[in-house]
């Protein structure tokens, strides 16, 4: 392994909360220079590389964009970078740019057997937009290791392989009903009324729960929101609820039961779960996990969604496996350990080397 750490820091200087061109050119430019790769950018700014042929093909996936920075994190304009306790700090070091640098190394470091493929995407923190334009331009890997954060789940330090996520579903309840001066409520109907009943029924519900191999994943669904009314005397003629939902692979909360007259329900975002549907690759990562450090990595699962739940609704077989630990993520301290890039590339090339039996 060469230069992980200086490239990492190379990816996360490059502001990308707004933008992700200026990086995204970064990543394809190393890729011509440091491979033999078909690198390719498509319109909307993906960055794809391809080596090999034939075979089961196995992809290392990741994202560019970043979440904005807090203003600590930024100065003049450009992110801030700091190093200290075996630790790199900044806006994207843990989500994800850490994780796309272990890959790039890796895919760079191989000579694979069949085809191995590099994708960074564009989008990913604001609903998946680049793996859901790859995936509708054909992008149809085998199999795929999704380099979100899976550090630190069954012990700290150990980078652990996760083999299921869960998805989110927002949606919104709207109630409807008749305004009328409320010094003669029964002249009008109150859509706050009708949307605490709809409240109850969400309160009854119990969120989804699966079983994914072997391990268990459990949902859930609750109320976050509420906006009704227009005035202290009038009896109000709309009120709206919004609703998370974390959701499991295969099962929902039956949501739609809160329709009625007056009571709608819409769904306004649904990011999927995921689940590894082949034991054989999720130990075949896990075997390269158990190799590549001390610790004792387990299958775990991700409360988060991910790229990988876009992947595996398309058919492609995911597990996901990165250097981040919980509670990193989108934080004005936001770090990534530099053992835990080394690794992840570690995991990354081992498996690649292996393939796919």
């Amino acid at each position: 392994m060469s230069g992980l750490s200086a490239l990492t820091r190379d990816l996360v200087a490059i502001p990308s909360h707004d933008d992700e061109t200026e990086v995204g050119d970064f990543i394809e430019h190393w890729l011509r220079r440091e491979t033999d790769a078909d690198v390719t950018r498509d319109e909307i700014g993906n960055v794809i590389a391809r080596r090999g042929s034939g075979g089961t093909s196995l992809a290392l996936v990741g994202h560019h964009d970043v979440v904005p920075p807090d203003d600590s994190q930024l100065d003049g304009g450009e992110y801030v970078l700091t190093e200290r306790d075996g630790r790199l700090y900044g806006r994207g070091a843990a989500d994800m740019k850490g994780a796309v640098a272990a890959a790039m190394c890796a895919f760079r470091d191989v000579s694979p057997e069949s085809e191995l493929v590099f994708a960074s995407f564009v989008g990913e923190e604001i609903g998946g937009e680049g793996a859901r334009h790859a995936i509708d331009e054909g992008f149809a890997p085998d199999y795929a290791i999704v380099g979100e954060g899976s550090t630190g789940y069954s012990a700290a330090g150990v980078t652990d392989v996760a083999i299921a996520h869960k998805g989110r579903r927002a949606s919104t309840i709207t109630a409807r009903g008749t305004a009328a001066h409320a010094s003669e409520p029964e002249a009008g109907e109150n859509a706050i009324y009708r949307a605490g009943e709809a409240v109850d029924g969400v309160r009854e519900m119990d969120g989804p729960s699966a079983d994914v191999l072997g391990e268990s994943v459990k949902g859930s669904v609750v109320v976050t929101e509420i906006e009704g009314g227009s005035a202290w005397n009038v009896i109000p003629e709309s009120c709206s609820v919004t609703v998370d939902e974390r959701t499991v692979p295969g099962e929902r909360a039956p949501l739609s039961r809160v329709e009625c007259e007056g009571v709608e329900w819409e769904i306004d975002q649904d990011l999927p779960p995921m689940a590894c549907d082949d034991e054989s690759f999720a130990q075949q990562v896990l075997a390269a996990a158990d190799e590549a450090q001390y610790g004792d990595p387990e299958a775990v699962t991700k409360p988060h969604a991910t790229d990988a739940g876009w992947l595996a609704e398309a058919g492609v077989t995911c597990v996901v496996c990165g250097p981040a630990e919980p509670g990193e993520a989108h934080t004005k301290g936001e770090s990534v350990s530099l053992d835990g890039l080394e690794r992840c590339y570690a995991i990354y090339r081992s498996v690649a080397l292996g393939g796919k039996n």
